[in-house]
Parts: C-alpha cells; structure tokens; sequence
C-alpha cells in the first residue's frame, strides 16, 4: 500500500514540478523483472535526485515550436541513482527551446535490482520508451525517422546500448508496441561509459549492471564500442580530458569505432570540465560553451533549423 500512495504522490507532485505536458507508465500489463521498492526522490543542490524505481515512465516535454525532432534523455547516476534535473528535466526545456520535444526517461537501475535482472530493465525500459515515442509520434508532432537518444555518464551507457542493441520491430501485428522499432535515428553521448573494459570503464556502472566478477560474455555484451556496426545511429560525443571519473577513452573508443564504419561522427574533447558538468553553466573555459556546439551539430545534422 505504501509503495502504491508514493508512486500517485510522485506523478501528482511532478506536473507542478517540472512542467511537462503529459507522464506515461511505461508498462501497463506488468512490468518484467518487476521489484517492490518504494521510489527515493531527494531534493540536492542538483536538483531531484531518484533511486529505487519500482515504475518506470516517460515524462514529455513538447516544444513550443517543434522541429519534428524529439530526443529520449537519460540521466546518470552510476546505475545507482537518476540526476532527473541536472541531467534530464534541465535539458528537455533548453530543447524545447529550440525546437525539440525531449522526454525524460525515469528507468529501473541495476544497482537496486536482483542478480538475474540487473542487466536486464535498464535496457528493456530504454527500449520500451523509444517505441512508445514513435507509437506517439503523430500525437506529439514528431517525425518518427527524427527521434534521438541522449546519456550522461552510465545514462551515456545506457543511451550508448540503445544504439547499438536495438531492433527495428518484431511483431507482426501492425500497431502493436513491438512493431515499431527502438533504434535512435542518433545518439548524443555526455562524458558516457562505454566499456565494461577494466582498464577504463567506471568500475562502480561496472559493478553495479553485470556485478563484481562477471563472466566474459556480459562483459563483452556490454561493451559497446565493440557492437558498432554500419547502421549505427549518428554520434555527437562530449568529454573532458580531466574527467577522473570516466576516463575519456570510452568516447575515443566509441568514436574510431564508429569512423571504421563510415558512421557520421563527431567528437567535442574539452580540456577542463571534470566529470558531471551538466550544462556546465558553473564551468570556465570552452567547456561552458559545449551546448552552443551541440546545437550546431543538430543544425549540420539538419535536426534543427538554422
């Protein structure tokens, strides 16, 4: 019963708190791999910070003056916790503003889940929220062939997985949810983890999806500069140099991976800027411009209007 009253507060609470059009469960005929935690929302210097979800949803931000792009957010946090304002509701309204609907992704995380499904909910609610975006698509004013995925950190992991273990629909039943595909048409990834390789992942997003000695297999499922392939989507990396949290060689690996296979790539190194900078609107130094940049890369990408 407890579980059932916060989860109402939390979606009564959210409208008046984020200002977004419309909150979606993610799963209405139960949820896989389904917990009974009591959703934790703390109130930080960085916003609202989530840990133990128990329903995961899609919070939508619709543009004022929409592109027909759209772009599923999801927040880092180590595969512990979700930095829902610093890394998702912040940057859905610096999208509306500029002609993009955005919506939030509130997932399941690893850390809090069971061995046997830690691996598993982050990636399957990922999936679930890109093919709801395209069913609603016509509903939301959005080209379904414009619809991106952006992550920060272990969100970056997560986004990053997204690009490259998708379908492009599976059921054969014409409308159904499963038909439509959760491939990204493109991928932007903020100081993201990539590898589950030892010698420059982040060991606590490591340890946290495929736990503390995993077998070769789930290292290398998750390793996704290893899964890139001709078809993935379109990459925009950005990472600092001084990043002592996730060494910068995951965006390095990901991005001459994704040049060996004529991917359209770009690659934003900045000098200084650390891990977590968000919109780095507290930082010194080219970093505090990164968002001017991304917004050039979506006009090069003819994402946006110039």
């Amino acid at each position: 019963m407890k579980i059932i009253i916060s989860i109402l507060l939390f979606y009564l609470v959210l409208p008046f708190t984020y200002g977004q059009d419309v909150v979606l469960p993610l799963w209405t005929q139960g949820v896989p791999c389904a917990n009974d935690h009591e959703i934790q929302i703390e109130n930080k210097d960085i916003g609202a910070v989530i840990s133990k979800v128990h329903a995961p949803d899609i919070a939508v931000y619709k543009a004022n003056h929409p592109t027909g792009t759209a772009v599923l957010i999801c927040p880092g946090g180590g595969y512990t916790i979700l930095a829902y304002d610093w890394e998702g509701t912040q940057f859905a309204k610096w999208f509306n503003e500029i002609g993009i609907t955005a919506i939030v992704l509130k997932s399941r995380l690893p850390h809090w889940e069971s061995a046997e499904c830690r691996d598993k909910v982050a990636l399957a609610d990922a999936q679930r929220a890109m093919r709801m975006i395209r069913k609603h698509a016509k509903d939301w004013d959005i080209d379904a062939d414009k619809i991106g995925v952006m992550g920060f950190s272990a969100g970056g992991h997560l986004a990053s997985t997204l690009s490259t273990h998708y379908d492009n629909g599976y059921d054969t039943d014409v409308g159904s949810l499963t038909s439509f595909s959760c491939r990204p048409d493109f991928s932007i990834l903020v100081y993201p983890v990539i590898s589950m390789d030892t010698s420059f992942t982040h060991m606590g997003s490591r340890t946290n999806l495929i736990g503390k000695d995993p077998l070769t297999p789930s290292v290398l499922q998750f390793s996704n500069e290893l899964h890139i392939t001709d078809d993935t989507p379109p990459t925009l990396l950005v990472h600092a140099t001084d990043d002592k949290a996730v060494p910068v060689e995951n965006s390095l690996r990901y991005y001459q991976n994704l040049v060996k296979h004529d991917v359209p790539a770009s690659l934003l190194i900045y000098e200084s800027g650390g891990h977590g900078f968000g919109m780095a609107e507290n930082k010194e130094g080219a970093v505090k411009r990164w968002l001017d940049d991304c917004k050039s890369w979506l006009t090069e990408r003819r994402l946006i209007e110039d």
